[in-house]
C-alpha cells in the first residue's frame, strides 16, 4: 500500500512536470507493476486453494455396502438415496438418518451428535434410529435410509458450520517466524538507506543524469523536492518488498499441493497437510501385516479334522468327514460369519462377499464342505451374537435348530485362543472325546507347524446346551468347548514387498511389525519380508515378543527393549499404543498403519497416522492423517520418500530466494551510500521478487522424489531449516553476485564504454540471470553436478526458458516501463 501510494504521488508529480505523454512512465510502472505481482499471487494462492479443496472433498467421498438388486455392494456415501437398505459393521461411519432392520449387538458411537462418549445400543424395540455421522463401535446390522445429505441431523448440524481449510502445518509455522525475521532485516536496510539517500539529497550531494546538483536548498521547486522524495521513499520500500521473503509460504504451498497430487496419483490420500513434511522426518514404522506387507488374499490351504489333515478344498472333501462334524461345520461357517453368499440362480457360481478372512472360509466351506448357506438360515434361529474384535480374536454365534429345545453355539477365531477353551475334541468317527495334555499338546503342534509355514490357523468349535426350566440362554459360554477343526489360511507376501523393507533400512528408518497373528506366524511372515534376518537369533536380541508380553513390561523395560523389538505378535490395539508413546517418548518419529476401529488411538498418537483404504474402518480413516488407497506397504514407503521430497524442495528455495534478498540488500544499500542512488528501480526489484516468488517457487517446488533421498538418514524434528551446507551455498552465491554487481556499479562505465543508463541496464539484466542460475544451483543442495536429471523436470526447464524470454522481452521492448536501454549481444 505504501508502495502505491507513492506510485500515485510519482505519477502525479511526473504529469505535472513532463506531461501526460512522458509523465505517466515513472508512476504507471509501479502501479502496472504491482498489480501484476499481486495478480499473479492470487491466482497461483487461488489455484492451490481450489485443489485444496477438491483434494478434501475426495477424502470424504466414503464408500458403503448397499443391498441392491438382491446383493451387497459398495456405494459412495455421495450416492445413497432414500429407501436404500445399508450393512453395517464395526468401524463404518453411518451414512444416513435410517431406522434399524435387524442386526446383532449393534452399538453406535453418537458423541459427534450428542458429545456423549457411551456407546448407544440399537435395537428394533427401545431405539431404532440411526443418525448420520454416528460410527458402528460393536456388532453388526441393516438399516433403511429414511433421509439423506442436508436433510439429516447431521447435515443440519454441518450447515451452520463453516470449514477452515486454511491449515497451517508446523513447518509454515516455523517459515513464517523465519519470514518475520528476515522482514525485521530487510526493513532495518530500506531505513538505513532511506535516511542516507535523504541527508545525501538535502546535503545536495547527489546529481541528476546531466552530473548537476539536485538540490540547492531553497532554489528547489517544491513539487522537483517532493518528486526526489518520493523517489527515494519508493526506493526504499522496493528494497523492503525484495527483502521480505513472501515467497516461502507460496513456495510451501505450492510444494505441498504438487506432492498431494503426486501422492494421489501414488496411491496415498493426504487427510492433514501436516503430514506431508512430518513423514519426511520418520524414523519408525510401525506396520501391520494382513494387507499392508501381504496381499489379503487368502485361501484356505490346510485343514485339521479329526485328526487328519488335508490340503484338498475340494467338493470330495465332505464325503470323508463324519456327517456330524460336517454338519455342525456347516452350521457353524454359515451362522457365524459376516460375509454373504449371493447366488443368481440355483445353476449360477456363487458370489462370495466379506473381509478376505470370511471370503477364504465361506469359499471353503462352500466349494468343500458343500454349504448352502440360505438353507442352514432357514434350518436355524439366532439368538444371539458376539461379533469378532481384535482383542478377543474369536466370534461367536447362539443358536436354536427349529422344532428343537437344545441351544447351540458356534465359535471361531485364532486357533490357540479358542483351544485353549476347549475341553473335547471329535475324533474321525464324530465321536466326542475329552481332550487331555497329550492331545492337547498334538493339537497345539500342528497349530505351530501352520503357523512355520506362515499360516494363520482359525480354529472352530461348538457347545450343546440345554434349556433351564424354559429360560432361553441369552449369553455365549466361552469354556467346556469341543473342537471341531483346525484351517489354515494362505495369505501370501506382496511382490516388492522385501525391496521397500531394505529401502527403508537404508533410509535408516526402523520398521516394526506389529500383528495379531501367533508368534510362529508372525516370525515366518517376518522373515519373508526381511524385516528378520534367516538364523538371526531372536531370543537373546529379544526382536520378537507377544502383546502380552511387551503389556506386561515396567516403563522402564519397555523403553530399554522396544528400540530392539522388531515383531510384535498377538498384540492388540492397546499394545501398538504403548508401543508408539513408548518410541515417542524415546524422540522417535513414528509412522503406524492401521486399519480397524481399535487402531484409531494409535493412529491419533501417532506423528503420522496411516490408514488402509480398501480394508481400513471409516473410523480409522478418520483417525489417520493419510489413507493409502492400495492397502500395500510399497505406498508408505512412497509416501516417505514424498515426505522428504517437501522437506528438500522448501529448503532449495529458502537457499535460493536467501541467496536474492542478500545481494539485493547488499548491493543497494552500498550503491546508496556511496552515490546517493540504487542501480535497480523500484520496477525492476519488483520484477526480480515476481521471479523469485512465483516463478522460482514453481521451478523448485515441483521437482521429483529422487534416490538420493532415501540414502540419508531422517532430518530431526528439530534440526534447523537452513543446514550448513546450505549456508555455505547461500553466502559463496550471495558473495559472487555481490562482486560481480558493485564491479559493474563502480567500474562498468569503464569497461564497457557506456552511459548510466546503459550501465544500469546491464546490472538490471545482470541481476536477473544471476538469479536464472541460482535456480539450477538451488537444485542440488548438497551435489556438485547440478545438471543431474535436469530433462526429467521439463516444468522447470519451461520455466527458466520462459523467466529469460520475459527478460529479453522487458529489457529490449519495454524501455520506459522497466526504465532501461536496448542492450548489445555482447552487453
Amino acid at each position: 500500500m505504501i508502495l502505491l501510494a507513492c506510485a500515485v504521488l510519482s505519477l502525479g508529480f511526473g504529469i505535472e512536470q513532463h506531461g501526460w505523454k512522458d509523465g505517466w512512465f515513472d508512476g504507471g510502472s509501479i502501479i502496472l507493476a504491482v498489480f501484476l505481482v499481486v495478480v499473479v499471487s492470487a491466482v497461483t494462492n487461488f489455484k492451490q486453494s481450489r485443489q485444496f479443496t477438491k483434494l478434501s472433498a475426495k477424502s470424504s467421498d466414503i464408500k458403503v455396502e448397499v443391498v441392491r438388486d438382491g446383493r451387497r455392494q459398495p456405494v459412495s456415501i455421495f450416492d445413497i438415496v432414500v429407501g436404500d437398505v445399508v450393512c453395517l459393521k464395526i468401524g463404518d461411519q453411518i451414512p444416513a438418518d435410517g431406522v434399524f432392520l435387524e442386526g446383532h449387538s449393534l452399538k453406535v458411537d453418537e458423541s459427534s451428535m450428542t458429545g456423549e462418549s457411551d456407546h448407544v445400543e440399537i435395537n428394533g424395540k427401545k431405539n431404532p434410529f440411526l443418525l448420520s455421522g454416528t460410527k458402528v463401535t460393536d456388532g453388526f446390522g441393516s438399516m433403511l435410509v429414511t433421509s439423506v445429505g442436508m436433510n439429516t441431523a447431521w447435515g443440519e448440524m454441518m450447515s451452520s458450520i463453516s470449514r477452515d481449510l486454511d491449515e497451517e502445518t508446523p513447518l509454515q509455522a516455523r517459515l513464517q517466524k523465519l519470514t518475520s525475521f528476515i522482514g525485521y532485516v530487510g526493513l532495518s536496510v530500506a531505513a538505513l538507506v532511506l535516511v542516507v539517500m535523504m541527508v545525501r539529497y538535502f546535503t545536495g550531494n547527489t546529481t541528476n543524469d546531466m552530473g548537476e546538483r539536485e538540490f540547492y536548498g531553497g532554489k528547489t521547486r517544491f513539487n522537483d523536492v517532493m518528486n526526489a522524495v518520493v523517489g527515494i521513499v519508493t526506493a526504499a520500500v522496493s528494497i523492503v518488498v525484495v527483502a521480505i521473503p513472501e515467497g516461502l509460504p507460496l513456495a510451501v504451498t505450492l510444494t505441498l499441493a504438487f506432492s498431494m497430487k503426486k501422492m494421489m496419483n501414488d496411491n496415498a490420500m493426504v487427510r492433514k497437510l501436516s503430514a506431508c513434511e512430518t513423514m519426511g522426518s520418520a524414523t519408525t514404522i510401525c506396520t501391520d501385516k494382513t494387507g499392508t506387507l501381504t496381499l489379503n488374499e487368502m485361501k484356505v490351504t490346510e485343514i485339521w479334522l479329526s485328526g487328519e489333515e488335508s490340503t484338498s478344498c475340494k467338493q470330495e472333501m465332505a464325503s470323508n468327514m463324519s456327517p456330524i462334524v460336517l454338519h455342525l461345520l456347516r452350521e457353524g461357517v454359515g451362522l457365524n460369519t459376516t460375509g454373504n453368499v449371493y447366488k443368481q440362480s440355483s445353476l449360477s457360481v456363487p458370489e462370495i462377499s466379506g473381509s478376505p478372512t470370511e471370503k477364504a472360509i465361506l469359499s471353503w466351506a462352500v466349494f468343500g464342505l458343500g454349504l448352502d448357506i440360505e438353507e442352514v438360515k432357514q434350518k436355524c434361529k439366532t439368538i444371539h451374537v458376539e461379533a469378532f474384535n481384535s482383542e478377543k480374536k474369536r466370534s461367536g454365534v447362539l443358536i436354536r435348530r427349529n422344532h428343537e429345545k437344545t441351544i447351540h453355539s458356534h465359535w471361531k477365531g485364532a486357533a490357540e485362543m479358542v483351544l485353549a477353551r476347549c475341553s473335547n475334541y471329535h475324533d474321525k468317527d464324530g465321536t466326542i472325546r475329552a481332550m487331555n495334555d497329550k492331545e492337547r499338546r498334538r493339537i497345539e503342534t500342528v497349530i505351530q507347524t501352520m503357523a512355520a509355514k506362515s499360516l494363520r490357523c482359525i480354529a472352530f468349535a461348538h457347545k450343546k446346551l440345554e434349556e433351564e426350566n424354559g429360560q432361553v440362554h441369552e449369553k455365549l459360554e466361552e469354556s467346556g468347548l469341543t473342537l471341531l477343526g483346525l484351517v489354515g489360511l494362505k495369505d501370501p507376501c506382496r511382490p516388492g514387498v522385501r525391496e521397500a523393507v531394505d529401502t527403508c533400512t537404508a533410509a535408516g528408518v526402523s520398521i516394526k511389525m506389529v500383528t495379531g497373528d501367533n508368534m510362529h506366524t508372525a516370525r515366518a511372515i517376518a522373515i519373508e519380508c526381511g524385516i528378520l534376518k534367516p538364523g538371526e537369533d531372536l531370543e537373546s536380541n529379544e526382536a520378537v515378543v507377544e502383546g502380552i508380553q511387551f503389556r506386561n513390561y515396567s516403563p522402564e523395560e519397555r523403553a530399554e527393549k522396544v528400540d530392539r523389538i522388531r515383531v510384535m505378535a498377538r498384540s492388540s490395539p492397546f499394545d501398538k499404543l504403548l508401543m508408539v508413546q513408548c518410541l515417542k517418548q524415546k524422540g522417535h518419529v513414528v509412522a503406524v498403519t492401521g486399519d480397524g476401529t481399535n487402531d484409531a488411538p494409535a493412529l491419533k498418537e501417532a506423528d503420522i497416522g496411516l490408514s488402509m483404504g480398501i480394508q481400513g474402518t471409516e473410523v480409522a480413516k478418520e483417525s489417520s492423517d493419510i489413507v493409502i488407497l492400495d492397502d500395500n506397504f510399497s505406498s508408505v514407503v512412497t509416501v516417505l520418500r514424498w515426505g522428504r521430497c517437501v522437506y528438500n524442495n522448501i529448503q532449495k528455495f529458502i537457499q535460493f530466494q536467501l541467496t536474492v534478498n542478500v545481494a539485493a540488500l547488499v548491493i543497494n544499500f552500498i550503491a546508496s551510500v556511496s552515490s546517493g542512488k540504487v542501480p535497480l528501480t523500484a520496477v525492476q526489484l519488483l520484477w526480480v521478487n515476481l521471479i523469485m516468488d512465483t516463478l522460482a517457487a514453481l521451478a523448485l517446488a515441483t521437482e521429483q522424489p529422487t534416490n538420493e533421498l532415501m540414502e540419508k538418514p531422517p532430518v530431526g524434528r528439530t534440526a534447523p531449516l537452513i543446514t550448513r551446507v546450505m549456508w555455505r551455498n547461500l553466502l559463496a552465491h550471495a558473495l559472487f553476485q555481490v562482486t560481480v554487481l558493485l564491479t559493474l556499479q563502480f567500474k562498468g562505465r569503464s569497461i564497457f564504454g557506456v552511459d548510466e543508463k546503459v550501465k544500469n541496464t546491464i546490472i538490471f539484466n545482470t541481476f536477473v540471470f544471476c538469479q536464472v542460475f541460482n535456480e539450477f544451483n538451488a537444485r542440488k543442495l548438497e551435489k556438485k553436478n547440478i545438471f543431474k536429471g535436469i530433462l526429467k523436470n521439463k516444468l522447470f526447464l519451461e520455466i527458466i526458458a520462459i523467466t529469460i524470454f520475459l527478460q529479453v522481452v522487458m529489457v529490449e521492448f519495454l524501455k520506459k516501463f522497466a526504465q532501461t536501454v536496448r542492450l548489445d549481444w555482447g552487453q
